[in-house]
């Protein structure tokens, strides 16, 4: 049952009174710092996008509730020293919001979701930024960077117009990779082979694939296969080491069967 906006601000405020009352008289909670916390946050996020894959909302909803606690935390310690508490950062994001959406709170006419987000990124220059890659962050992993950055320069119009454009540039990247293969350029064979991930990535948005969950998808569909071919070898008393591909490609195919 859906709760009513009173009893969700009712809970939000339960939080915030454990998150004082944590740091008021929990060791752990006392000594922690936006610095030892960080690596906890990234791993939450983690969790929470585990979950989101595996469609498992009773699990997403636990997810979000380690992360909310998180931005609880982090806006507790801010509080610490008056820089700043969870309501500028609930006010921040309002502000934000509202900026970022004239097509809702002013006059400005949208025709879909595209012109959405050329208005979003060239509404962030207006306010100061120099570039549209701004916003993407260093720490990034490099796939999901790659795909940030052609989302963003495709905001500001920086784009192919067919799909078919793109394939063909990726058939260009590969053919590239290929020849320095051929001529055994370790150094150009990675140099190109990036050239080959970020076409991909590319591709991946005009298909309206995300990458990061495409390959995760894959990767869990590999190990459960994998996991599938281990489990029968142990059946069999048997190493995988010990065993053929034949051997192994017999289970491999019954997993995939599956």
């Amino acid at each position: 049952m859906k709760n009513s906006r009173k009893d969700q601000l009712k809970a939000f405020d339960r939080l915030l009174t454990i998150m004082d009352e944590l740091r008021e008289q929990c060791p752990w909670d006392k000594k922690q710092t936006m610095e030892t916390l960080r690596h906890l946050t990234i791993e939450e996020t983690y969790e929470l996008g585990d979950a989101i894959l595996d469609n498992d909302l009773n699990e997403v909803k636990k997810e979000l509730g380690d992360v909310l606690l998180h931005i609880v935390f982090y806006a507790k310690i801010g509080s610490e020293t008056n820089a700043f508490d969870v309501a500028d950062v609930c006010n921040d994001i309002c502000e934000k919001l509202i900026s970022r959406h004239p097509h809702i709170y002013g006059d400005v006419k949208v025709a879909d979701e595209e012109e959405v987000k050329r208005n979003w990124e060239n509404l962030k220059l207006k306010e100061g930024k120099k570039s549209v890659l701004e916003g993407v962050p260093k720490s990034l992993p490099a796939l999901v960077k790659a795909s940030r950055i052609q989302e963003k320069v495709a905001g500001v119009g920086f784009d192919w117009e067919e799909p078919q454009q793109v394939f063909e540039k990726l058939q260009e990247e590969l053919g590239e990779l290929q020849h320095e293969v051929n001529a055994n350029n370790q150094e150009k064979i990675e140099a190109e082979f990036g050239d080959v991930l970020f076409s991909m990535i590319n591709y991946a948005r005009f298909l309206k694939v995300n990458p990061e969950n495409a390959l995760e998808r894959t990767n869990k569909k590999f190990i459960k296969r994998f996991q599938y071919l281990e489990s029968k070898a142990a059946e069999m008393n048997k190493s995988l080491k010990d065993m053929t591909l034949t051997e192994m490609d017999v289970f491999w195919n019954e997993a995939k069967s599956q």
